[in-house]
């Protein structure tokens, strides 16, 4: 089901509440809330969704994964946000 018929169905819904059983309509608001869950999802062109599979297999990460940490390493290299580098003579504990 395509967003437009799930917005439709809702919108039909609402404009006969007194008619649209309580199990229906449960139904459509779960369907909804889901849709609003799965929304954050990017959708690119198909030549770039190739290179994010073959990047996150190298990566070991999901596909969101990846795209956070190219969306911040692309914000740090390019100063958008602070860069966290560590002092040459301060304290790692051991870790590097």
């Amino acid at each position: 089901m395509t967003s437009p018929d799930t917005a439709t169905l809702l919108e039909d819904a609402a404009d006969r509440i007194a008619d649209i059983s309580r199990a229906d309509l449960q139904i459509m608001l779960r369907r909804a809330a889901l849709r609003l869950r799965n929304s954050g999802a990017v959708s690119m062109e198909d030549d770039v969704e190739e290179a994010l599979r073959d990047l996150a297999g190298e990566f070991g990460m999901t596909r969101n994964d990846t795209i956070r940490f190219i969306v911040r390493e692309w914000m740090e290299k390019n100063t958008y946000l602070p860069v966290h580098e560590l002092d040459e003579d301060g304290d790692v504990d051991g870790t590097a």
